[in-house]
Formats: C-alpha cells, structure tokens, sequence
C-alpha cells in the first residue's frame, strides 16, 4: 500500500496537467480576447521559462527534454497544420512520432550530466544528426523510407492512436514503459515528468490538424518537465542523497516550526571509523544505509534526519522523554540485532567466462553494529531548539562513555 501511495504521488502533478489540459481543450473558446494569442505562442514562453529554470540549476536533461517538445511543436506549426496531404508533412509527422517519445525516454534512462560540458554537446550533437536526416530525408524526396514508416505490419490492426503510423505506436508504447519504469526505480520526478510528457505528446499528435490539442498538451508537457526540476532540485537541497531521508538543511526548516513541547534524539554509529577502515567505505555506505532506513522507520511519530556523518538525528513533536524513550529503544535493538553480510576476501570476482561464482555471500561472513543514543526534552533551562540538540549531543557522549550501545538522557 505505501509503494502505490509513493507511485501515485510520483506520477500526481503529470496526471493532473494531463487532466487541466483535457479540459482546457473544451473550454478554450472561452479564453479571453486579449490572451488568444497564448494558444499559439504559450508553448514558447514555458519553453524559455523552463529552459533558463533548468540550465540555472544544471539540469541538462530538461533543458534538452524541453527543446525536444518545443522543436516537436515548431514542426508542427511549419508543416502540420493543414493535415498530412503532402509528402513533406508525412515525412515530418512520421519522424516525430518515432523520435519525440524515444528521444524523451532516452533522456529518462540517461544520468544527469548537466548542460555546459562534453556530454551536454553530444546529447545536442546527436539530436542534431536526428534533424539532420529529417530534412535530408524531405529534399531528397525520401517517399520510400516514408512509405516503410507508415507500413501496417499487422493486419487487421490491432488498436490505434488517431493517424499514428504502426511503428509509432511501437516506439510510443516501448518509450512509456521504459520510463515509467525508470521513474519508479530511481523516484526521479523528471524522469516521472517526462513519462507524462510522452502521453501528452501521444494525445498532442493523435489529431495533427488539431492546433489547439496539439499546443495545450505541448504546453502540459513543458509544465511536467519545469515543474519536475524545481521538485527534484528540492529533493537535492532537502534529502540526503546516500540514504534517502531528510537532510540538516530539512531539520534546520523543521526546528524553526516547533511549538513549546518536543524531544530530539541524537544518533551514532558506534566505532563507525573503525568499521570503514576494516571492511571499506563501499560497506560503510551500506551501513548507512541500513541505520538511516532503520530510522527512518521509528515509530512513535518520530522524525528521521540524517544530522552529518554517522549521525542521524529523530525528532518527536508533541512528547517528552518518558514517551519517546521507548521507541528509541525498540530501534536501538532493531539495529543491534541487523546482521550485514560480507563479501568472502577470497570469493573470485569473475570467472574466465566473466560470470561471478555463485556462493561468495556466505552466512558465517556477517557482521552487525550497533547505535548510541542521546536524548533531550525542550523546558525552561533548554528554551530553544539548539540548546535541546546541545543536551542531546551531551547525552550521546555520555552513552559512549558506558560502553555504547545504550541510551542516555
């Protein structure tokens, strides 16, 4: 249930610019006079609003997800408008239904690189090449390449989308779920936003003598790609990347808010140098891993951040000691008892066929660690936020002064 609930909130602002935009198309008439003109040029505002957005903040991704559909709606505009009667426009139209949404699931799959370097240049080089053979393809008079891209490979057709060729639907349908399941592995809200993007493209093209369909679901586009850099460039600021809950820059917002009754909980992975430097910084990051997952889960209403380091903060709004303590230790226990499994040292990395050897993570090769606990309660001496993380630091110092492994206050 928690995985559905995340899918839809990571899919929720594309499925409701698709909706804003089905209904746009109904209601456009009733656009006023003095804004008629953003049914032609709206698509080129979001355009330069979300590529300057996005190249501030290095997205380079967006910024060329963004010349993607704006050059697809240029294209329209040039050649589309008046239907698909002529060679030049079927030639266009057929390239766009295969390269728009391949183009954009490519950009979903890729890792962010940014814009202003080697990988940026190529990424436009290469879609470059792409207009290249288009236009090459229309002076020449390419009518055998075009007749191939409309060929119906199936007959009868199974479905269809408006005047979509077959291999369009092809290239549509595999970019979709490509993507789709690109953003559901790395929760990425671009790459969730350019899944979107394909469908409103799809629904855009499906009736290419359509002029305002095809702007208003350009334009629902553009909005999924701007808005997913602001969310993933506040997930950036605000996550911590290796374990994934909130940051310090999160607690730092959070503590301002606080009323007048709450505990903070400071954390420590005990002898965490000592682990590093034994079995290396890859398991380390493991561990973690594993910590920050353990409390993020803590129950009791408390609040997972990662404070710096090996040190994670829980904050608990509303209660005292005496209520937060035991969830506290319910999570000290739950980490103690977490048992990591090592890599064997003499496990071969590969064979000579450059498969890995089964049986390289063995049982007995396992090892756990275990979490000091500091906590404190806001009162009349601890009057403000750092003054209770002060005392909870205090108090974590004074659980590895026991012995580690246990809770202090």
């Amino acid at each position: 249930m928690y995985g559905f609930v995340r899918a839809f909130a990571l899919f929720a602002i594309p499925v409701l610019l698709l909706a804003a935009a089905f209904a746009l198309v109904f209601f456009s008439d009733a656009l006023p006079p003095s804004l008629a003109g953003l049914k032609v040029y709206g698509p080129y505002i979001v355009f330069v609003i979300g590529a300057v957005l996005a190249a501030a903040f290095n997205r380079g991704r967006a910024v060329l997800a963004l010349l993607v559909l704006i050059l697809a709606y240029a294209a329209h505009q040039l050649w589309l408008r008046q239907g698909l009667g002529v060679p030049p426009a079927r030639a266009v139209y057929a390239a766009l239904v295969i390269l728009v949404p391949l183009n954009l699931a490519l950009f979903a799959l890729l890792r962010e690189r940014g814009l202003f370097n080697r990988h940026g240049g190529l990424r436009l080089g290469a879609m470059g090449i792409q207009a290249a053979v288009i236009f090459w393809v229309m002076a020449a008079g390419g009518t055998g390449v075009v007749d191939w891209a409309y060929r119906q490979f199936l007959q009868p057709q199974p479905f269809t989308i408006g005047h979509v060729p077959q291999i369009g639907i092809v290239c549509i349908g595999v970019a979709l779920a490509m993507t789709i399941a690109g953003a559901l592995v790395t929760r990425s809200a671009t790459s969730a936003s350019l899944a979107g993007a394909i469908v409103a493209f799809t629904v855009a093209a499906h009736v290419p003598a359509a002029p305002i369909t095809f702007a208003l679901f350009i334009l629902s586009a553009e909005l999924m790609v701007t808005i997913a850099v602001l969310q993933d460039t506040f997930r950036m600021a605000f996550r911590d990347e290796l374990t994934g809950i909130p940051s310090r820059r999160a607690l730092n917002e959070r503590l301002a808010g606080l009323g007048n009754r709450y505990t903070i909980a400071m954390i420590d992975v005990d002898h965490f140098k000592k682990f590093n430097d034994t079995y290396g910084h890859d398991l380390g990051d493991q561990v973690l891993k594993m910590v920050g997952a353990h409390i993020n889960a803590v129950s009791g209403g408390g609040k997972a951040f990662r404070y710096g380091g090996e040190e994670f903060t829980v904050l608990f709004p509303g209660k005292d000691i005496p209520e937060s303590i035991p969830h506290l230790e319910s999570l000290r226990r739950e980490i103690e008892s977490y048992r990591l499994a090592l890599r064997a040292t003499d496990r071969p990395k590969k064979t000579k066929g450059g498969k890995r050897q089964k049986g390289g993570w063995r049982d007995k090769d396992a090892v756990s660690v275990t979490v000091s606990i500091g906590v404190a309660e806001r009162n009349e001496r601890l009057a403000n936020p750092q003054a209770v993380i002060d005392a909870a630091d205090r108090a974590l110092y004074r659980a590895k002064d026991k012995g580690r492994n246990q809770l202090s206050r």
